[in-house]
């Protein structure tokens, strides 16, 4: 895994056929933990906050300046499909500098704010532990969307 790459969570996939996503309508957020939590693809039924085997909630970043609790929204979220393609996307996200801002952020955890499991969909590779205090901190989504479907 490399810095930027997006990995989804298998249990998205297990969630998109329980209709427990709706990609169109749905409000995802962008949460920030720390490294106390390596993610991987497998990680067993992963949630921001307590209802599944994994809270990456008990790891976020300590909020403050520019970062809020649970993340920013994912503005501009949308599902479309375009000749038998159908792409997840959204806003790139940006945190500007503050003093105030967390300094330990591992990873990023894209979630679903509307569900009251709060599931996982995926996660950022930060590259590393990153000072949101030392400059702005963005995350620019691939041109083709965050993820697509084929």
């Amino acid at each position: 895994m490399a810095q930027g790459d997006v990995t989804l969570f298998h249990e998205f996939k297990e969630d998109v056929g329980q209709k427990i996503h709706n990609l169109s309508s749905d409000t995802f957020k962008l949460g920030l933990v720390t490294n106390a939590v390596t993610p991987a693809a497998g990680t067993t039924d992963p949630r921001w906050g307590a209802g599944g085997s994994t809270n990456l909630l008990t790891s976020e970043v300590t909020p403050g300046g520019n970062y809020s609790t649970g993340g920013p929204t994912l503005a501009s979220s949308s599902w479309s499909e375009t000749s038998g393609t159908a792409t997840f996307d959204a806003t790139d996200v940006s945190i500007a500098q503050d003093a105030a801002n967390p300094n330990n952020a591992r990873w990023a955890i894209v979630y679903n704010d509307t569900s009251a499991g709060k599931e996982a969909l995926a996660f950022v590779d930060l590259g590393g532990v990153t000072d949101l205090t030392a400059g702005n901190f963005a995350i620019t989504w691939n041109a083709s969307g965050i993820f697509s479907l084929t």
